[in-house]
């Protein structure tokens, strides 16, 4: 029974439950920006580019080879097409830079919102301290 109580103590921990709630909200968010990146940006980048689509864009290594037959009958397999899809990454790269941005805005308005303590007024010496800095001064003389 002190298993099950331990975890949920854990489970219940006000910091999971925190974590838990910005993961799912993150995830969110992730998406958010990838849809807003995709169907936004990139086509005015797209535009602003010549009309070029991001996501068509790649380095073609291998063509694609359909099925055939050859004359004695034999079936050549399907070969699918190799490539370096380039377009796709440049597309993820700015929707990292996007999440990123907006993560630390959200990261600095929240430490802007944190009121700053004062730092503890040095506590004077105590009694005793004073006793031994007269006895030290008297030493001195």
């Amino acid at each position: 029974m002190g298993f099950i109580k331990e975890f949920k103590e854990f489970a219940v921990r006000g910091n999971l439950v925190d974590v838990a709630v910005a993961f799912v909200m993150g995830a969110s968010f992730g998406k958010i920006i990838s849809s807003f990146v995709d169907g936004i940006v990139m086509p005015v980048i797209g535009m602003l580019t010549g009309g070029v689509d991001f996501s068509q864009q790649k380095i073609l290594l291998k063509a694609a080879v359909a099925e055939m037959k050859n004359a004695d009958g034999t079936v050549i397999p399907a070969v699918a097409e190799v490539s370096i899809k380039y377009g796709i990454f440049i597309t993820n790269i700015i929707d990292f830079i996007l999440v990123a941005l907006a993560v630390f805005m959200v990261i600095k308005g929240i430490n802007s919102m944190k009121k700053a303590e004062p730092a503890p007024a040095p506590a004077g010496p105590t009694n005793e301290e004073k006793l031994l800095g007269e006895i030290r001064d008297l030493l001195k003389k």
